[in-house]
Protein backbone atom coordinates (compact mmCIF):
# COMPACT_ATOMS: atom_id res chain seq x y z
CA UNK A 1 0.00 0.00 0.00
CA UNK A 2 1.09 3.55 -0.77
CA UNK A 3 0.27 6.58 1.35
CA UNK A 4 -0.98 10.00 0.31
CA UNK A 5 -0.61 12.77 2.90
CA UNK A 6 -2.69 15.91 2.82
CA UNK A 7 -2.22 18.84 5.16
CA UNK A 8 -2.83 22.56 5.40
CA UNK A 9 0.19 24.30 6.88
CA UNK A 10 3.38 22.83 8.32
CA UNK A 11 1.66 20.85 11.06
CA UNK A 12 4.07 18.96 13.30
CA UNK A 13 6.93 20.11 11.04
CA UNK A 14 5.65 17.65 8.39
CA UNK A 15 6.47 14.73 10.71
CA UNK A 16 4.03 12.21 9.17
CA UNK A 17 5.07 12.70 5.51
CA UNK A 18 8.73 12.83 6.55
CA UNK A 19 8.50 9.45 8.24
CA UNK A 20 6.58 7.91 5.34
CA UNK A 21 8.98 9.31 2.76
CA UNK A 22 11.94 7.98 4.73
CA UNK A 23 10.43 4.49 4.68
CA UNK A 24 9.61 4.66 0.94
CA UNK A 25 5.84 4.60 1.50
CA UNK A 26 4.92 8.18 0.61
CA UNK A 27 3.33 8.49 -2.81
CA UNK A 28 2.66 12.23 -2.61
CA UNK A 29 2.19 15.11 -0.19
CA UNK A 30 -0.58 17.59 -0.93
CA UNK A 31 -0.35 20.89 0.88
CA UNK A 32 -1.64 24.43 0.50
CA UNK A 33 1.79 26.08 0.20
CA UNK A 34 5.24 24.62 -0.37
CA UNK A 35 8.38 26.76 -0.40
CA UNK A 36 10.39 25.37 -3.28
CA UNK A 37 13.79 26.97 -3.93
CA UNK A 38 12.47 30.11 -5.71
CA UNK A 39 9.95 30.75 -2.94
CA UNK A 40 12.61 30.31 -0.25
CA UNK A 41 14.85 32.77 -2.07
CA UNK A 42 11.97 35.24 -2.32
CA UNK A 43 11.35 34.82 1.39
CA UNK A 44 14.96 35.75 2.16
CA UNK A 45 14.88 38.76 -0.16
CA UNK A 46 11.62 40.07 1.29
CA UNK A 47 12.51 38.93 4.82
CA UNK A 48 9.21 37.09 4.94
CA UNK A 49 10.02 34.12 7.17
CA UNK A 50 6.59 32.61 6.60
CA UNK A 51 7.45 31.77 2.99
CA UNK A 52 10.76 30.06 3.66
CA UNK A 53 9.58 27.94 6.61
CA UNK A 54 6.91 26.05 4.64
CA UNK A 55 9.45 23.42 3.62
CA UNK A 56 11.47 20.63 5.15
CA UNK A 57 14.77 19.29 3.85
CA UNK A 58 13.71 15.72 4.64
CA UNK A 59 11.11 16.11 1.87
CA UNK A 60 13.36 17.82 -0.67
CA UNK A 61 13.20 14.75 -2.96
CA UNK A 62 9.58 13.85 -2.21
CA UNK A 63 6.67 14.29 -4.61
CA UNK A 64 4.84 17.40 -3.39
CA UNK A 65 1.83 19.13 -4.91
CA UNK A 66 0.98 22.57 -3.54
CA UNK A 67 -1.43 25.35 -4.46
CA UNK A 68 0.79 28.34 -3.78
CA UNK A 69 -0.95 30.97 -5.89
CA UNK A 70 -4.43 29.99 -4.70
CA UNK A 71 -3.14 29.92 -1.13
CA UNK A 72 -1.71 33.43 -1.38
CA UNK A 73 -4.94 34.73 -2.87
CA UNK A 74 -6.95 33.04 -0.13
CA UNK A 75 -4.72 34.50 2.58
CA UNK A 76 -5.99 37.95 1.63
CA UNK A 77 -9.52 37.01 2.61
CA UNK A 78 -10.71 38.35 5.94
CA UNK A 79 -13.29 36.57 8.07
CA UNK A 80 -15.09 38.13 11.00
CA UNK A 81 -15.03 34.69 12.66
CA UNK A 82 -11.77 32.72 12.26
CA UNK A 83 -13.62 29.41 12.41
CA UNK A 84 -15.62 30.38 9.35
CA UNK A 85 -12.26 30.92 7.69
CA UNK A 86 -11.00 27.48 8.75
CA UNK A 87 -14.19 25.98 7.38
CA UNK A 88 -13.99 27.66 3.98
CA UNK A 89 -10.24 27.12 3.60
CA UNK A 90 -10.58 23.44 4.52
CA UNK A 91 -13.39 22.84 2.05
CA UNK A 92 -11.62 24.69 -0.77
CA UNK A 93 -8.41 22.77 -0.11
CA UNK A 94 -10.21 19.43 -0.11
CA UNK A 95 -11.82 20.24 -3.45
CA UNK A 96 -8.47 21.28 -4.94
CA UNK A 97 -6.84 18.01 -3.92
CA UNK A 98 -9.72 15.92 -5.34
CA UNK A 99 -9.41 17.78 -8.64
CA UNK A 100 -5.73 16.88 -8.73
CA UNK A 101 -6.42 13.26 -7.83
CA UNK A 102 -9.00 12.98 -10.60
CA UNK A 103 -6.64 14.41 -13.20
CA UNK A 104 -5.49 11.86 -15.82
CA UNK A 105 -2.00 13.29 -15.36
CA UNK A 106 -1.86 12.51 -11.65
CA UNK A 107 -0.04 9.18 -12.23
CA UNK A 108 -1.10 7.98 -8.81
CA UNK A 109 -1.94 4.38 -7.93
CA UNK A 110 -5.57 3.34 -7.88
CA UNK A 111 -7.51 4.46 -4.80
CA UNK A 112 -7.98 0.81 -3.83
CA UNK A 113 -4.24 0.54 -3.13
CA UNK A 114 -3.99 3.87 -1.34
CA UNK A 115 -4.05 5.00 2.30
CA UNK A 116 -4.94 8.63 2.79
CA UNK A 117 -3.70 10.49 5.85
CA UNK A 118 -5.05 13.97 6.52
CA UNK A 119 -5.94 16.44 9.25
CA UNK A 120 -9.33 17.60 10.42
CA UNK A 121 -11.18 20.33 8.51
CA UNK A 122 -9.29 19.77 5.22
CA UNK A 123 -9.98 16.04 5.00
CA UNK A 124 -13.59 15.37 4.02
CA UNK A 125 -13.72 15.69 0.21
CA UNK A 126 -10.60 13.70 -0.56
CA UNK A 127 -11.48 11.03 2.01
CA UNK A 128 -14.84 10.55 0.32
CA UNK A 129 -13.10 10.24 -3.06
CA UNK A 130 -10.50 7.74 -1.82
CA UNK A 131 -13.12 5.68 -0.01
CA UNK A 132 -15.39 5.58 -3.08
CA UNK A 133 -12.56 3.87 -4.94
CA UNK A 134 -11.94 1.28 -2.22
CA UNK A 135 -9.07 3.02 -0.45
CA UNK A 136 -8.53 3.62 3.26
CA UNK A 137 -8.56 6.95 5.11
CA UNK A 138 -7.11 8.15 8.43
CA UNK A 139 -7.98 11.54 9.88
CA UNK A 140 -5.94 13.14 12.65
CA UNK A 141 -8.19 15.16 14.96
CA UNK A 142 -5.81 17.70 16.41
CA UNK A 143 -7.93 18.89 19.33
CA UNK A 144 -10.93 17.76 21.42
CA UNK A 145 -13.33 19.69 19.15
CA UNK A 146 -16.72 20.70 20.59
CA UNK A 147 -15.82 19.39 24.06
CA UNK A 148 -12.91 21.83 24.26
CA UNK A 149 -14.96 24.77 22.98
CA UNK A 150 -17.65 24.13 25.60
CA UNK A 151 -14.98 23.99 28.28
CA UNK A 152 -13.56 27.36 27.20
CA UNK A 153 -17.03 28.93 27.12
CA UNK A 154 -17.53 27.81 30.72
CA UNK A 155 -14.23 29.50 31.65
CA UNK A 156 -15.35 32.73 29.97
CA UNK A 157 -18.38 32.76 32.29
CA UNK A 158 -16.22 31.95 35.28
CA UNK A 159 -13.74 34.73 34.43
CA UNK A 160 -15.89 37.52 32.92
CA UNK A 161 -13.96 40.18 31.05
CA UNK A 162 -10.77 38.13 30.88
CA UNK A 163 -10.96 36.82 27.30
CA UNK A 164 -9.96 39.36 24.69
CA UNK A 165 -12.50 37.80 22.35
CA UNK A 166 -15.17 35.23 23.11
CA UNK A 167 -14.95 31.87 21.33
CA UNK A 168 -17.79 31.59 18.82
CA UNK A 169 -17.77 28.52 16.57
CA UNK A 170 -20.41 28.05 13.84
CA UNK A 171 -22.31 24.78 13.99
CA UNK A 172 -21.25 24.00 10.42
CA UNK A 173 -17.65 23.76 11.63
CA UNK A 174 -18.53 20.98 14.06
CA UNK A 175 -20.74 19.24 11.50
CA UNK A 176 -17.86 19.09 9.03
CA UNK A 177 -15.60 17.48 11.61
CA UNK A 178 -18.31 14.97 12.49
CA UNK A 179 -18.66 14.07 8.82
CA UNK A 180 -14.90 13.54 8.62
CA UNK A 181 -14.96 11.19 11.62
CA UNK A 182 -17.82 9.23 10.07
CA UNK A 183 -16.00 8.91 6.72
CA UNK A 184 -12.60 7.90 8.11
CA UNK A 185 -11.63 4.30 8.80
CA UNK A 186 -9.48 5.48 11.70
CA UNK A 187 -9.71 8.65 13.78
CA UNK A 188 -6.30 9.43 15.20
CA UNK A 189 -6.04 11.41 18.44
CA UNK A 190 -2.73 12.50 19.90
CA UNK A 191 -3.62 11.92 23.56
CA UNK A 192 -5.92 9.94 25.78
CA UNK A 193 -7.46 13.27 26.80
CA UNK A 194 -8.53 13.91 23.20
CA UNK A 195 -9.67 10.32 22.75
CA UNK A 196 -12.00 10.52 25.74
CA UNK A 197 -13.38 13.84 24.53
CA UNK A 198 -14.09 12.44 21.06
CA UNK A 199 -15.83 9.42 22.53
CA UNK A 200 -18.13 11.80 24.41
CA UNK A 201 -18.97 13.30 21.02
CA UNK A 202 -20.03 9.97 19.56
CA UNK A 203 -16.85 8.63 17.95
CA UNK A 204 -16.69 4.88 18.44
CA UNK A 205 -13.81 3.69 20.61
CA UNK A 206 -13.15 0.94 18.06
CA UNK A 207 -12.38 3.63 15.46
CA UNK A 208 -10.11 5.73 17.72
CA UNK A 209 -6.35 5.29 17.94
CA UNK A 210 -3.94 7.36 20.06
CA UNK A 211 -0.68 8.26 18.33
CA UNK A 212 1.46 10.81 20.21
CA UNK A 213 3.26 13.57 18.37
CA UNK A 214 6.93 13.20 17.55
CA UNK A 215 9.65 15.67 18.40
CA UNK A 216 13.33 15.72 17.52
CA UNK A 217 15.40 18.89 17.93
CA UNK A 218 16.66 20.11 14.56
CA UNK A 219 20.02 21.00 16.10
CA UNK A 220 21.95 20.34 19.26
CA UNK A 221 20.58 22.38 22.14
CA UNK A 222 23.02 23.90 24.58
CA UNK A 223 22.53 23.50 28.30
CA UNK A 224 20.26 25.91 30.14
CA UNK A 225 20.69 27.48 33.53
CA UNK A 226 19.21 24.81 35.77
CA UNK A 227 18.77 24.42 39.52
CA UNK A 228 20.64 27.59 40.38
CA UNK A 229 23.55 26.86 38.06
CA UNK A 230 23.66 23.22 39.11
CA UNK A 231 24.82 24.22 42.59
CA UNK A 232 21.58 23.17 44.28
CA UNK A 233 21.75 26.31 46.42
CA UNK A 234 18.56 27.89 47.75
CA UNK A 235 16.78 30.29 45.45
CA UNK A 236 16.88 33.93 46.50
CA UNK A 237 15.23 37.16 45.38
CA UNK A 238 18.51 37.96 43.61
CA UNK A 239 18.42 34.56 41.91
CA UNK A 240 14.77 33.49 41.83
CA UNK A 241 13.36 30.27 40.45
CA UNK A 242 12.60 31.13 36.80
CA UNK A 243 9.38 29.58 35.52
CA UNK A 244 8.53 29.71 31.80
CA UNK A 245 5.03 29.69 30.31
CA UNK A 246 5.26 29.57 26.50
CA UNK A 247 2.24 29.44 24.22
CA UNK A 248 -0.97 31.28 23.54
CA UNK A 249 -1.85 33.42 26.55
CA UNK A 250 -5.52 32.44 26.66
CA UNK A 251 -8.02 30.98 29.09
CA UNK A 252 -7.80 27.53 27.50
CA UNK A 253 -4.11 27.39 28.42
CA UNK A 254 -4.91 28.11 32.07
CA UNK A 255 -3.18 31.47 32.34
CA UNK A 256 -5.85 32.64 34.81
CA UNK A 257 -4.85 29.94 37.29
CA UNK A 258 -1.15 30.64 36.80
CA UNK A 259 -1.77 34.30 37.64
CA UNK A 260 -3.59 33.21 40.81
CA UNK A 261 -0.73 30.86 41.75
CA UNK A 262 1.83 33.60 41.17
CA UNK A 263 -0.14 35.88 43.48
CA UNK A 264 -0.02 33.21 46.21
CA UNK A 265 3.78 33.16 45.86
CA UNK A 266 4.45 36.91 45.72
CA UNK A 267 6.77 36.81 48.75
CA UNK A 268 8.73 33.79 47.47
CA UNK A 269 11.93 33.92 45.34
CA UNK A 270 10.18 33.00 42.08
CA UNK A 271 9.55 34.79 38.78
CA UNK A 272 7.23 33.85 35.93
CA UNK A 273 8.03 34.68 32.30
CA UNK A 274 4.92 34.50 30.10
CA UNK A 275 5.83 34.29 26.41
CA UNK A 276 3.36 34.14 23.52
CA UNK A 277 0.59 35.98 21.74
CA UNK A 278 -1.76 37.55 24.26
CA UNK A 279 -5.45 36.70 24.09
CA UNK A 280 -6.54 38.01 27.48
CA UNK A 281 -7.72 41.53 28.30
CA UNK A 282 -5.68 44.43 29.64
CA UNK A 283 -7.70 44.12 32.83
CA UNK A 284 -6.56 40.51 33.23
CA UNK A 285 -2.92 41.40 32.60
CA UNK A 286 -3.12 44.24 35.09
CA UNK A 287 -4.32 41.79 37.74
CA UNK A 288 -1.05 39.84 37.57
CA UNK A 289 1.39 40.27 40.48
CA UNK A 290 4.83 41.86 40.18
CA UNK A 291 6.56 38.46 39.98
CA UNK A 292 5.08 37.84 36.50
CA UNK A 293 6.26 39.43 33.25
CA UNK A 294 4.31 39.29 29.97
CA UNK A 295 6.69 39.36 27.00
CA UNK A 296 4.20 38.87 24.15
CA UNK A 297 5.10 36.93 20.99
CA UNK A 298 8.83 36.61 20.30
CA UNK A 299 11.06 35.32 17.50
CA UNK A 300 12.36 31.75 17.45
CA UNK A 301 15.79 32.95 18.54
CA UNK A 302 14.33 34.72 21.55
CA UNK A 303 12.25 31.65 22.36
CA UNK A 304 15.50 29.72 22.65
CA UNK A 305 16.82 32.38 25.01
CA UNK A 306 13.81 32.00 27.29
CA UNK A 307 14.19 28.22 27.33
CA UNK A 308 17.87 28.52 28.20
CA UNK A 309 17.32 31.02 31.02
CA UNK A 310 14.45 29.09 32.62
CA UNK A 311 14.64 26.52 35.41
CA UNK A 312 11.17 25.08 35.03
CA UNK A 313 8.38 24.94 32.42
CA UNK A 314 4.69 25.18 33.27
CA UNK A 315 1.69 24.09 31.18
CA UNK A 316 -1.46 24.70 33.26
CA UNK A 317 -3.65 23.86 30.26
CA UNK A 318 -7.36 23.12 30.53
CA UNK A 319 -7.32 21.34 27.16
CA UNK A 320 -4.71 20.53 24.53
CA UNK A 321 -4.68 17.89 21.85
CA UNK A 322 -1.07 17.19 22.83
CA UNK A 323 1.05 20.33 23.61
CA UNK A 324 4.38 19.82 21.87
CA UNK A 325 5.97 22.51 24.06
CA UNK A 326 6.31 19.88 26.78
CA UNK A 327 8.87 18.06 24.65
CA UNK A 328 10.57 21.27 23.54
CA UNK A 329 11.02 22.16 27.19
CA UNK A 330 12.45 18.74 28.05
CA UNK A 331 14.85 19.05 25.11
CA UNK A 332 16.22 22.04 27.03
CA UNK A 333 16.41 19.89 30.20
CA UNK A 334 13.50 21.69 31.81
CA UNK A 335 11.23 19.71 34.12
CA UNK A 336 7.57 20.31 33.27
CA UNK A 337 4.56 21.00 35.48
CA UNK A 338 1.50 19.99 33.45
CA UNK A 339 -2.11 18.93 33.88
CA UNK A 340 -3.67 15.63 32.74
CA UNK A 341 -5.59 17.49 29.99
CA UNK A 342 -2.97 17.13 27.25
CA UNK A 343 -0.50 14.61 25.83
CA UNK A 344 0.97 12.08 28.27
CA UNK A 345 4.56 13.34 28.42
CA UNK A 346 5.39 14.03 32.07
CA UNK A 347 6.18 11.14 34.39
CA UNK A 348 4.90 12.52 37.67
CA UNK A 349 7.72 12.87 40.18
CA UNK A 350 10.41 11.83 37.67
CA UNK A 351 10.80 14.58 35.07
CA UNK A 352 8.07 16.91 36.28
CA UNK A 353 4.80 17.05 38.13
CA UNK A 354 1.15 16.52 37.18
CA UNK A 355 -1.34 18.86 38.88
CA UNK A 356 -5.12 19.10 38.49
CA UNK A 357 -6.38 21.56 35.87
CA UNK A 358 -8.10 24.75 37.10
CA UNK A 359 -6.38 24.58 40.49
CA UNK A 360 -4.22 27.57 41.45
CA UNK A 361 -3.48 26.14 44.90
CA UNK A 362 -2.12 22.92 43.43
CA UNK A 363 0.09 24.91 41.07
CA UNK A 364 1.44 27.02 43.91
CA UNK A 365 2.18 23.90 45.97
CA UNK A 366 4.07 22.36 43.04
CA UNK A 367 6.28 25.44 42.72
CA UNK A 368 6.87 25.36 46.48
CA UNK A 369 8.27 21.83 46.20
CA UNK A 370 11.05 23.11 43.96
CA UNK A 371 11.64 26.25 45.99
CA UNK A 372 12.13 24.12 49.08
CA UNK A 373 14.22 21.43 47.37
CA UNK A 374 16.47 22.65 44.51
CA UNK A 375 18.06 19.21 44.38
CA UNK A 376 14.70 17.78 43.30
CA UNK A 377 14.70 20.22 40.40
CA UNK A 378 18.21 19.13 39.44
CA UNK A 379 17.30 15.43 39.53
CA UNK A 380 14.23 15.98 37.39
CA UNK A 381 16.24 18.09 34.95
CA UNK A 382 18.70 15.23 34.51
CA UNK A 383 15.83 12.82 33.84
CA UNK A 384 14.33 14.78 30.93
CA UNK A 385 16.68 13.46 28.25
CA UNK A 386 15.41 9.91 28.47
CA UNK A 387 11.84 11.05 27.80
CA UNK A 388 12.59 12.36 24.30
CA UNK A 389 13.43 8.87 23.06
CA UNK A 390 9.78 7.88 23.57
CA UNK A 391 8.63 10.55 21.09
CA UNK A 392 11.15 10.11 18.29
CA UNK A 393 10.40 9.95 14.56
CA UNK A 394 11.40 6.29 14.68
CA UNK A 395 8.70 5.63 17.28
CA UNK A 396 6.20 7.50 15.10
CA UNK A 397 7.20 5.24 12.19
CA UNK A 398 6.44 2.17 14.29
CA UNK A 399 3.02 3.61 15.15
CA UNK A 400 2.22 4.27 11.49
CA UNK A 401 3.20 0.71 10.57
CA UNK A 402 0.86 -0.58 13.26
CA UNK A 403 -1.90 1.67 11.90
CA UNK A 404 -1.42 0.30 8.39
CA UNK A 405 -1.67 -3.25 9.65
CA UNK A 406 -4.78 -2.47 11.68
CA UNK A 407 -6.55 -1.01 8.65
CA UNK A 408 -6.85 -4.45 7.13
CA UNK A 409 -8.25 -5.96 10.30
CA UNK A 410 -11.19 -3.53 10.36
Amino acid sequence: MRWICSQIGAREHYAIPRVLHGSGKLERLYTDFWASAPWRLLGKITRNGGLSTRFHSDLAEAAVTAFNIQSLKGSRQRFANPYEGFLKVGEAFGQQVVKQLQSPNSKLPAPSSTILFGYDTGFLELAQWIKSGGGKAIVCQMDPARYEVDLVKAEEKRWPGWARRSVEVPEAYFRRREAEWATADIVMANSEWSKRALMKQGVSESKLVVVPLAYEPEKAIGGSRKANGGKNAPFTHNRPLRVLFLGQVILRKGIQYLIEAARLLEKEPIHFDVVGSIGISEMAIASAPANMTFHGPVSRDRTEEFYRSADLFVLPTLSDGFALTQLEAMAHELPVIATPNCGEVVSDGVDGLIVPASDANALAEAFQLFLQDPEKLQRMSEATGAKLEQFSLARLGDNLTALEQSLFCI
